[in-house]
C-alpha cells in the first residue's frame, strides 16, 4: 500500500495535491511520501520482530538525506557501497555500528574512512580486498570486523543486469573457497571474521531462490562454527521485488517466514538489506507535457523528464505506470492515445514508456511516473547537460524540498579552462 491516491480526480501524495507540488517546485520532480516510507519499513520489519535482527537499508536505491533520516528515526542501519554513501549515512544520523559495507571495489581511502567510523562490518568480496582491509586495519592499530560475501550460484530469476549470485557475476567469493579464506582471515592480525554475507539479486518475485540461498548459508555457518570460527551475523541481503506492472512478488510476511523457517534454531543475528521493497512505491517522478507530436506511424507525448532522470525504462526496458496528475472527470468518455512517452534527450532510447495507452494530454498537463522511488534519482545524470531534478518529501499536508533543483552553475562547478588555451 502507498499513499498516492486520487481525490476528486486529482492525484494526491498523502494530503498534498501533486499538481501543487509541480507548480511550486517545478518539474521534473521526485516526490516521496514519508507515510509510505514508514509503513513499508514497519511492514518489512514486522516478521522479524521476535528474533535478533538488524535492518540495513540498501542506500543505493535512494540516498536522499531526508529519506535516510526517516529510516534512521525508525532505528534502521544502512547497507553502503561507497565512501560517499558512508558519508551520507552518518550525516543523516545512522549509527555507524549499524552500517555494513558491501561492493567489489573499495578503495584504500574508503576502507580507512570505514575503519575510522567503526562500522559494524565489511562485506568482503575478494581475497585481494581481504588482504587490503587487513593491512589498513593493522596500520590503524584496529581490528576490522568482516563477513565474506559468498556466491552460492543460485539463479535469482530476475533481469540479468541485476542478478548478483551466479558464478558468472562479479560479486562475492565462490562458496567452495569460503572455508579456506575464513581460516586465513581468522589468523590475520587486523581482521575479526564475525559474519557471512550473501546477496543474489534485485527485484526477485519468487521465494524459492531465497529459500535455497539461506539453506546453503546455514550449512556454511555450521561448518565455520565447527572449525571454531565464531560467526555472529548472517547477512541474507535484500532483493525482494515490488509490483511495477503484472508482477506478483510475495509479501514481506511470506518472505520473513521463509527466511526464519530456513534458519530455525540457529543462534545468529540476521541482517537484512531491503531497498527497492521499501522505497520503490514510496516515490513518483512528476513531469510536464511539452508537446504532442504525430507522425504517420506514431504518436509521441514529449515531456520534460528524460532518461537522465529515470534511466530504468531505457536500461532495463522496465515498466512504470504513467498516470495523469489531474485525470478527466469522465475517464470512460475521454479520448485515449496509444503513444510513446519520451523526453528531450538526443537518444532514440530516451523514453519513459512505449506504445502506452493514456488519456490524451495537452501541453502543460502533468503526468506521474509511478514506482520511481527506487533507482530513480540515485541513477540520474547530467547527460545532455541537463540539471538534475529536485526531490520533495511529503508528510501529511506539508511538503519539503529535500534536494534543490540543480542550476546551470552546478553543471560547471569544479571545471576550469586551462590558461594555456585561453585566447
Amino acid at each position: 500500500m502507498h499513499f498516492f491516491e486520487y481525490l476528486n480526480n486529482q492525484l494526491y501524495c498523502e494530503n498534498v495535491p501533486v499538481s501543487e507540488i509541480c507548480r511550486q517546485a517545478g518539474t521534473p520532480v521526485f516526490i516521496y511520501s514519508c507515510k509510505t516510507l514508514e509503513r513499508h519499513f514497519n511492514v518489512f520489519r514486522e516478521p522479524f520482530e521476535k528474533v535478533d535482527h538488524l535492518i540495513c537499508y540498501s542506500m543505493k536505491a535512494c540516498s536522499n538525506l531526508g529519506v535516510l533520516r526517516v529510516f534512521a528515526n525508525l532505528g534502521s542501519g544502512a547497507d553502503i557501497v561507497s565512501g560517499g554513501e558512508l558519508y551520507r549515512a552518518i550525516k543523516a544520523g545512522i549509527d555507524p555500528q549499524k552500517i555494513v559495507y558491501s561492493g567489489v571495489g573499495k578503495r584504500e581511502s574508503e576502507i580507512d574512512e570505514a575503519i575510522d567510523a567503526d562500522i559494524l562490518m565489511f562485506n568482503v568480496e575478494s581475497e585481494g580486498e581481504l588482504e587490503t582491509v587487513n593491512q589498513r586495519a593493522i596500520r590503524k592499530k584496529a581490528k576490522a570486523r568482516i563477513a565474506l560475501r559468498v556466491n552460492p550460484d543460485v539463479d535469482p530469476k530476475t533481469h540479468p543486469y541485476i542478478s548478483t549470485g551466479l558464478k558468472t557475476n562479479k560479486f562475492g567469493i565462490d562458496i567452495s573457497k569460503a572455508l579456506g579464506l575464513y581460516k586465513r582471515a581468522q589468523v590475520m592480525d587486523g581482521i575479526d571474521p564475525v559474519g557471512i554475507d550473501c546477496h543474489i539479486g534485485s527485484q526477485l518475485t519468487e521465494l524459492s531462490p531465497f529459500r535455497e540461498t539461506v539453506s546453503i548459508l546455514k550449512e556454511l555457518l555450521k561448518t565455520l562454527r565447527q572449525e571454531g570460527i565464531n560467526i555472529k551475523y548472517l547477512d541474507v541481503g535484500g532483493g525482494l521485488g515490488i509490483p511495477y506492472d503484472q508482477e506478483t512478488p510475495p509479501p514481506p510476511s511470506a518472505y520473513g517466514s521463509t527466511i526464519l523457517e530456513a534458519l530455525a534454531e540457529m543462534d545468529v543475528r540476521i541482517i537484512l538489506e531491503p531497498g527497492r521493497v521499501i522505497v520503490g512505491n514510496a516515490g513518483i517522478l512528476a513531469t510536464e507535457v511539452l508537446y504532442l507530436k504525430q507522425t504517420d506511424d506514431k504518436t509521441f507525448v514529449i515531456v520534460d523528464a528524460a532518461m537522465n532522470d529515470l534511466v530504468r525504462p531505457s536500461l532495463y526496458k522496465a515498466h512504470h505506470t504513467i498516470l495523469p496528475v489531474i485525470r478527466p472527470e469522465d475517464l470512460a468518455k475521454s479520448e485515449l492515445l496509444i503513444a510513446d512517452i519520451v523526453g528531450p534527450i538526443c537518444e532514440s532510447g530516451d523514453f519513459l514508456a512505449r506504445s502506452r495507452e493514456i488519456p490524451k494530454p495537452k501541453a502543460g498537463d502533468f503526468l506521474a511516473v509511478m514506482s520511481a522511488g527506487a533507482y530513480g534519482f540515485s541513477m540520474s545524470s547530467n547527460y545532455n547537460s541537463r540539471p538534475r531534478a529536485c526531490e520533495v518529501l511529503v508528510t501529511g499536508d506539508k511538503f519539503f524540498v529535500v534536494r534543490k533543483r540543480e542550476c546551470y552553475e552546478d553543471l560547471t562547478r569544479g571545471e576550469q579552462i586551462p590558461g594555456e588555451i585561453i585566447k
